[in-house]
């Protein structure tokens, strides 16, 4: 199947069901005030199939990006009749909750999607569960920078008493880079409170703990492949140095620069000796760059959770993907990040594309991330979004009356003057992330 197909297939299902399920959260609590449905929509525009059941037109509309339910008397811009059944009769606190109830669906959704993978199980880290007791630090990273060393144990991460690498990874997740992450570290004894800069790599921002050194895959032509290291070796020692854990294994072989390696393996019950020479694979900042041509990964053990434990791990998982997408929004806000670095309709089915081509685990694990997403931005304050509906219907409630016509007219043109303005710069930024530059 080509690329494109995965590509268009993929975005479908997970656009396609987060709308369904956002749309069908407004559609259920609607009905259940009694609210006339008149239709509900997968897509905007010209209807190009549907079904008619009782008052409502269930119908896939031309343009998929998003969803809609209209209901009776939902627009105050219209002539209505002032029905019992239309949305505008209906008192204040069921129309808030009516707007609620699509974002949270989707929140959900995507706790029942994570709980479901934990519960599936898979290879995870060993070191995962464990403490954190550092084996080392990077050269020149952050956690150098600030002061960790070999030894540390790390018993605070942004608050959290006693992390484990696990819980320490959430909280880099949550942590935008450019802002720090605070630790307090026990060295023997004394406890030392510092503060790291956020980076994507946790080995960068908090060291490394004792691991194993072991193959994933081993990349075809390469010094390795000729060398006959295979997956699922264990590489013990290099040039007679034993290893604590394999982060320290790519900087051995960037300082050889193109000298050989002689690596101790072990190999299921025998130990060998190999005989490796890097090779140059490119320049970064001008210097030349060495590889051996191996996937690495560490000790993996299966990981699979009851129904009880996955439901409040995802629930965690979800609450720190939600504060990192409201950090994401602040910031935009306060313009210490550019909308250049959204991802659009475009990127949202490339990564669609690459999920599916990993697995259902990693679609489904996409899918919750963009159902939190969709969910935190449905609630921002503006109209048409839900949370721009909610503000509207909180200060008529304040003043104890309706805006009048006029009022509503105008915070719905200039927000969705916004909202298009901000559609457009991400699109373009969509298509020019997949025009080749030179």
């Amino acid at each position: 199947m080509s690329d494109f197909l995965v590509m268009a297939g993929s975005v479908a299902i997970v656009l396609g069901v987060m709308v369904l399920v956002h749309e069908w959260g407004h559609f259920i609590v609607a009905k259940s005030f009694g609210v006339r449905v008149e239709i509900f929509s997968i897509g905007f525009g010209p209807r190009l199939w549907g079904v008619k059941r009782g008052d409502t037109d269930y119908r896939i509309s031309g343009l998929p990006l998003g969803g809609y339910v209209k209901m009776a008397g939902d627009n105050p811009l219209e002539d209505r009749k002032g029905d019992p059944d239309e949305f505008l009769s209906k008192p204040r606190w069921q129309r808030v909750l009516i707007a609620l109830a699509g974002p949270t669906m989707n929140i959900v959704l995507s706790i029942i999607l994570v709980a479901g993978i934990y519960m599936r199980g898979s290879k995870q880290p060993a070191f995962l569960d464990r403490t954190m007791v550092l084996a080392g630090v990077l050269e020149n990273s952050s956690a150098q920078k600030a002061g960790l060393a070999p030894g540390d144990h790390i018993v605070d991460v942004n608050g959290v008493t006693d992390p484990t690498w696990d819980r320490a990874q959430l909280e880099l997740m949550s942590t935008l880079p450019g802002h720090s992450i605070s630790l307090v570290v026990d060295r023997n004894g004394q406890k030392i409170s510092t503060s790291v800069a956020a980076s994507p790599s946790v080995e960068d921002v908090f060291g490394y703990p004792i691991d194993h050194l072991m193959i994933a895959a081993v990349s075809s032509g390469t010094p390795a492949d000729r060398s006959g290291l295979q997956a699922g070796d264990e590489i013990l020692k290099v040039n007679g140095a034993t290893l604590a854990n394999g982060a320290e294994f790519p900087p051995i072989v960037e300082k050889t620069q193109g000298a050989p390696l002689d690596l101790e393996v072990q190999r299921g019950d025998r130990t060998l000796h190999l005989t490796i020479r890097p090779a140059n694979v490119g320049t970064t900042s001008g210097a030349p760059r060495w590889q051996i041509g191996v996937m690495r990964t560490g000790e993996l053990v299966d990981r699979r959770l009851s129904f009880g434990p996955a439901i409040i791990e995802s629930a965690g998982m979800n609450a720190l993907m939600a504060r990192q997408i409201v950090f994401v929004v602040v910031e935009l806000f306060r313009g210490h990040m550019s909308l250049k670095q959204l991802e659009g309709p475009l990127g949202i089915a490339k990564e669609s594309g690459r999920a599916a081509r990993q697995g259902i685990a990693e679609l489904l694990s996409l899918m919750a991330m963009i159902g939190v997403n969709l969910a935190v931005l449905n609630l921002l304050p503006i109209p048409p979004l839900d949370g721009g509906h909610i503000l509207m219907l909180f200060v008529e409630g304040a003043i104890r009356r309706d805006l009048s016509v006029r009022v509503k007219e105008r915070f719905v043109t200039v927000s969705m003057v916004f909202l298009l303005l901000v559609f457009a710069i991400v699109m373009y930024n969509d298509v020019l992330r997949l025009i080749p530059h030179r």
